[in-house]
């Protein structure tokens, strides 16, 4: 079995190891070039004897034409999250497998989100800011509602995210809700978690969580009367997409001081240097970091490498991606 990396310089500069090399090496024959665009006659030569393509940020998008020129391919193994941008319907219309790192990638984001909602419960974020201006103890002023034990954390989707948010959340003391029409309210129940609609996860939410994929249906989902529902004082946390909420609505809230947020994706993103968002006492931005980075690519090929031992193997790919799931996931 033949295989090759299809991804662009920088991705590969990103994410490949001596690692990763080395456990696909072991199982099939790699070749060396780069497929950074599928035009050359050099990358053609390539095409024309792959049979699995492993391809990262910035491959090139794998339409028919590309697929003429590859008539061994049988797998496109994808070394990040969203395939969305590079596998067309006509890999699918060929039999072609297709699998994703995105069960990888959910973990970190999960970690921030967990880290963000235990930091929003104890008001740590506030509590810095007055102890940095003030810097006496009696500037933290806190309410009786601050804290963590039994506050309510309302999840807005049961993405692969949200189902790793809701694993994470489940040892602590917390009232775990989750809203997502798509999943049966059994299912929503085993993952631990009371399943409500949207506007009641909205009213009954100390932190309100997105991990809403953009989707032309989910794209300001989150719109001013939904966040016009969240309680006084309560913290949205979005690691999804910026446009998923609504980012009018959502400045005025934040700007009347009636919302806190923990923004790791805005819409535009980056914000415009002129956004009041940057200087707002109630807002933590970060600059999309709670996906994979740094060590964290290594899970991203780990990943990787196991479904190509399984291909090599015989065996199904643990990580499939659907062709119809492409219409309810980023």
């Amino acid at each position: 079995m033949r295989a090759a990396l299809a991804m662009s310089a920088a991705s590969r500069d990103r994410v490949v190891d001596r690692t990763f090399l080395d456990r696909l090496r072991a199982v099939v024959d790699l070749d060396e070039t780069l497929l950074s665009e599928f035009t050359s006659p050099r990358a053609l030569g390539v095409l024309a004897g792959v049979d699995v393509l492993v391809t990262g940020w910035g491959c090139p998008v794998l339409d028919a034409d590309v697929l003429d020129a590859a008539p061994r391919l049988r797998a496109v193994v994808h070394a990040a999250g969203s395939v969305r941008h590079h596998v067309s319907a006509a890999c699918w219309d060929r039999g072609i497998q297709v699998s994703s790192a995105a069960a990888a990638n959910a973990v970190p984001v999960a970690e921030y989100t967990l880290a963000m909602v235990l930091l929003a419960g104890k008001a740590v974020l506030p509590a810095a800011d007055a102890f940095r201006v003030e810097r006496t103890r009696t500037a933290m002023r806190f309410s009786e509602s601050a804290g963590n034990y039994r506050s309510t954390v309302g999840i807005l989707s049961a993405s692969l995210v949200g189902r790793r948010v809701l694993e994470l959340l489940r040892p602590h003391d917390l009232e775990v809700l989750v809203h997502d029409p798509f999943v049966p309210d059994s299912e929503l129940r085993a993952l631990g978690a009371e399943p409500v609609g949207l506007g009641e996860l909205a009213r009954r939410s100390d932190v309100f969580s997105v991990h809403t994929p953009l989707l032309p249906e989910t794209r300001g989902l989150v719109d001013a009367r939904v966040l016009a529902s969240l309680r006084d004082g309560a913290t949205l946390v979005n690691t999804a997409r910026g446009a998923v909420v609504d980012p009018e609505a959502l400045t005025r809230e934040l700007l009347s001081g009636r919302l806190r947020a923990v923004l790791d994706v805005t819409d535009p993103e980056p914000l415009p240097p002129g956004s009041p968002l940057w200087s707002c006492p109630n807002v933590l931005l970060t600059p999309h970091v709670a996906g994979s980075l740094g060590n964290e690519m290594r899970r991203l090929t780990a990943a990787a490498a196991d479904e190509v031992e399984r291909l090599a193997d015989g065996l199904p790919l643990a990580h499939p991606v659907a062709h119809p799931a492409l219409s309810r996931t980023a």
